[in-house]
C-alpha cells in the first residue's frame, strides 16, 4: 500500500532488525507492529525514539483487541492503529504524520 502510494519502504523481520535498518536509513517514518519475534514492537519503539527523537513512529496491533496500542503511545509512539487495517486509514495516518 505505501509503495504503491510512493513512498519507499524497507521491511524488517523483527525489532531487532528495525533498529538496525532505522540506523542505516534513518527513515522520516516507522510502521510497527507490536507483537513481533525477538523483540516486541512494545520494546523497540522507546529504543527507535531514544535514538532518532524526530522519527515518527505508527503502532499497529490486534492483539488482545488492540489493549497496547495505549502503552505505545505511552511509550513514544505517535499514533497507534488498531487491526486490522485499512489502506485508507494506514495513507491518511501516513499522510498526516509526515505533513
Amino acid at each position: 500500500v505505501l509503495a504503491g502510494a510512493g513512498y519507499e519502504v524497507v521491511e524488517a523481520r523483527d525489532g531487532d532488525e528495525a533498529l538496525e535498518l532505522a540506523r542505516l536509513h534513518a527513515p522520516d517514518l516507522v510502521l510497527i507492529d507490536l507483537v513481533m519475534p525477538n523483540r516486541e514492537g512494545i520494546e523497540t519503539i522507546p529504543a527507535l525514539r531514544k535514538n532518532h527523537p524526530g522519527l515518527k513512529i505508527v503502532a499497529v496491533s490486534g492483539a488482545f483487541g488492540g489493549s497496547f496500542l495505549r502503552a505505545a503511545a505511552i511509550m513514544g509512539a505517535d499514533a497507534t492503529v488498531l487491526k486490522p487495517v485499512t489502506p485508507e486509514r494506514l495513507l491518511d495516518t501516513v499522510r498526516r504524520l509526515l505533513g
